[in-house]
């Protein structure tokens, strides 16, 4: 059966920025699944290549297809039943009747929404969630993730929910949960997040959760800086299914999207209008991105003895060729430009490390234009959010196949 990504998938995927975490206490500010789930994942790929740097290649890059598909299957199943508190959940799961039953339910409503992911993902998610017993290294890494997101967000509502009489336990909690895996590498730096240059890292990406995007234009839902990475990277894993990406290059589009807009941590969320507004403010803007970057963040990472982790960022982010958005191959260790046909055609092997940056493009446009539609049709009257609709459609209706996706035809869904 053959991948096509429809509006209700996109859609689905979007729906965790509606949903509230924490919702039982005091919060500074909104908590949303979405965001959890960014930083989730971001912290999932640092544990991911610690994990593996003795690995040889193949079992790399199986682990990786683990840990993606792992993270997607938990959101996926977090949208569902994200009204259960966790000690209630964790009850549930402790009886394996009960939770099978739950896992059920759970399948028969998403599978209407995923169909179009073809019957092996269905079957794949199936497994994966009908075992939590599985301790195998993919699950134990994104567990630890999960754990570390949500006890950072725990850490922000913690001073001001001093008079709860769960806040102790829930911290404790936290800590001895993290401290028992701490034989996965990164773990304990991960705890120290004052005291490691990797633990700082994974803070400071946490922060995107205060950038809100469209910043001047009221919407419902906002939506974060993080949030929106983490919808493109799931945007773009999807179109590396169908166009039949193999798997370096589809877990590099993942990954890619998952940090496409890490700058921003330097720089806050830059409306278009601002960038385009002519080339010289643009070049200022991205050269002053780049400079921060490297001061802040890649070679605090190089120092600290994490070279790789800073090697994949900068691929990832395009350094090399000027733009997260360029396609690139590693030919011979050096990073080059392909084009959209070499990409799908001759270079589309593990071997080459490839990278779709106009898919990624396409997805962070689909992210961006599902942002203004919901927001729309929510009720929010607003010029800029008309016009970054009317933006993204004329763009792609000049150019309706990008990347082989029909990217035309599928905006065409949201009339």
């Amino acid at each position: 059966m053959s991948v096509i990504i429809r509006k209700s998938l996109l859609e689905l995927i979007f729906s965790g920025a509606f949903m509230k975490r924490w919702n039982d206490k005091l919060r500074p500010m909104e908590l949303v699944e979405v965001d959890k789930q960014g930083h989730k994942m971001i912290v999932a790929w640092l544990l991911f290549l610690l994990n593996s740097r003795d690995m040889d290649v193949a079992r790399k890059r199986a682990l990786g297809e683990s840990i993606i598909e792992g993270g997607i299957f938990d959101y996926l199943y977090r949208l569902v039943i994200t009204d259960i508190k966790p000690p209630v959940f964790y009850r549930i799961k402790e009886n394996a009747e009960d939770y099978r039953t739950l896992t059920n339910w759970v399948l028969e409503e998403l599978t209407p929404r995923i169909m179009p992911l073809g019957e092996d993902f269905i079957r794949r998610m199936g497994d994966y969630l009908m075992h939590p017993e599985d301790k195998g290294l993919a699950r134990r890494i994104l567990h630890a993730a999960h754990l570390y997101a949500s006890y950072s967000e725990f850490k922000l509502l913690k001073s001001i929910n001093r008079m709860d009489h769960e806040l102790t336990e829930i911290e404790q909690s936290f800590i001895d949960r993290l401290k028992a895996m701490d034989d996965l590498k990164g773990v304990a730096e991960l705890l120290d997040e004052d005291g490691t240059v990797l633990g700082g890292f994974a803070r400071m990406c946490g922060r995107l959760r205060f950038q809100k995007r469209w910043s001047q234009t009221p919407r419902v839902p906002e939506t974060s800086v993080l949030g929106h990475m983490f919808i493109v990277a799931a945007y773009s894993w999807f179109f590396s299914m169908e166009v039949g990406a193999c798997r370096a290059r589809a877990q590099n589009n993942f990954f890619s999207g998952l940090f496409h807009d890490l700058p921003e941590l330097l720089t806050r969320d830059i409306i278009s209008p601002v960038k385009a507004a002519s080339r010289d403010i643009s070049d200022l803007i991205h050269e002053y991105e780049i400079l921060e970057l490297h001061r802040v963040v890649l070679t605090p990472l190089r120092e600290g003895g994490y070279g790789d982790i800073a090697d994949r960022l900068e691929y990832f982010l395009g350094l090399e060729v000027g733009s997260e958005f360029t396609a690139t191959v590693a030919l011979d260790g050096t990073v080059t430009e392909a084009s959209e046909s070499d990409l799908a055609g001759k270079y589309n092997h593990d071997t080459l490390d490839p990278k779709d940056g106009p898919l990624l493009k396409v997805s962070d446009a689909l992210a961006a234009y599902i942002e203004a539609h919901t927001a729309l049709k929510n009720g929010i009257s607003s010029g800029q959010l008309h016009h970054a609709l009317y933006r993204i459609q004329l763009k792609y209706r000049e150019h309706p196949v990008v990347a082989g996706i029909q990217i035309s035809a599928l905006l065409a869904d949201f009339d």
